[in-house]
């Protein structure tokens, strides 16, 4: 039976445009039949592997999503005193281990993969240790057996652990998420608007009148809603067990989710926003997310405090139904009660107990 800790939280957004859909406008949704702004799933999972909490808690323990293996190996392994071309050749077959290589084109040497894949440290230290072997000659398996000289169904890579990989080539590596995300949604109305701007050519002063240049760009605002669930259980497994490891990477990601945003526009926005309510719940029940709160939108200010109340009501309803989803649970509330350092504590416990 699994022990399942599990996130909702609440953040307010000033004018932005944080994750931004095909035509530079901020991502939306309808719910419930209203127009929402949105943030994708995988932009925040993005924020939250480039946070400063994963990147100083979890230092030494974080993968690398990527193509350009080929060209990372051949630079590592320009080191030695080989010549280029084995160089080369010992980089491909590596690089392969990982999925198809593209065909280079006209001139060029280096190669791309076809597809990402998601790289535990340990992996490229074992891939850059078979092309080392390769340049000296050894014998080395091949096809099956040569992969397992690198790839790993579990190891030290605390993002890959919590977020899955797929490896479109050897589907035997692969790793299920023992995190899962959902798309953030406005808990009220919300929709983009267009804000047309000028800026002036400072040596232009007298001579003409007018903009040096117009431009317009999207924003949007609004109190978003956003959950987050852990699986503890497969955590620890994805991590070979190292329950350590594992509870300092849900301590990373308690600090994170409640401080950390996509960054799109952040420049000419600056949204720092931190989470107005955080409840954490951990239990060995089946989880369930509470976004059905805001199916019928919230509509009257205060719009904080009422998507509070939403939440509230939305879990004692289906609590009520179905008993309880959680066994224990920790909350902080601006200006009401509770500290991240509260919420940090629960989440380390949950894995630590799981």
């Amino acid at each position: 039976m699994s022990t399942f800790l599990q996130f909702h939280l609440l953040t307010s957004y000033g004018p932005s445009n944080p994750n931004r859909d095909d035509q530079g406008r901020p991502k939306q949704a309808m719910v419930g039949g209203s127009p929402r702004l949105r943030m994708s799933s995988q932009s925040v999972k993005r924020a939250l592997r480039e946070s400063a909490f994963f990147a100083l808690d979890l230092e030494g323990n974080m993968g690398t999503r990527t193509k350009r293996i080929y060209g990372e190996l051949v630079e590592r392994l320009s080191r030695q005193d080989a010549p280029e071309k084995t160089v080369r050749e010992a980089a491909e077959q590596v690089a392969a281990i990982f999925g198809k290589l593209e065909t280079p084109k006209k001139g060029e040497e280096s190669r791309v993969a076809t597809t990402l894949a998601f790289i535990s440290p340990e992996e490229w230290q074992l891939a850059e240790d078979l092309a080392a072997k390769i340049i000296a000659g050894e014998d080395l398996p091949k096809d099956k057996d040569l992969k397992k000289l690198v790839l790993r169904h579990a190891d030290g890579a605390v993002d890959i652990a919590m977020f899955g990989r797929m490896l479109a080539d050897d589907a035997d590596y692969n790793r299920d998420a023992a995190v899962q995300v959902a798309h953030a949604i406005t808990t009220h109305p919300a929709q983009a608007e267009e804000d047309w701007y000028s800026a002036v050519d400072d040596l232009n002063k007298a001579e003409e009148t007018g903009a040096g240049h117009l431009g317009e760009t999207a924003f949007g605002s609004g109190v978003y809603y956003q959950y987050v669930c852990v699986n503890c259980d497969l955590l620890i497994q994805n991590l070979a067990g190292d329950r350590d490891l594992a509870t300092k990477g849900a301590e990373a990601l308690a600090r994170a989710v409640a401080q950390t945003t996509p960054r799109g526009k952040q420049n000419s926005f600056a949204h720092h926003p931190r989470a107005h309510y955080v409840l954490a719940e951990k239990g060995a029940q089946a989880p369930r997310d509470l976004s059905g709160a805001y199916f019928e939108p919230v509509r009257k200010p205060p719009f904080l405090e009422n998507s509070v109340a939403a939440l509230t009501k939305a879990r004692a309803d289906i609590d009520a139904a179905y008993g309880p989803a959680w066994e224990a649970d920790c909350a902080l509330h601006v200006g009401v009660g509770g500290t991240l350092d509260d919420i940090v504590r629960f989440a380390g416990d949950a894995v630590r107990g799981a």
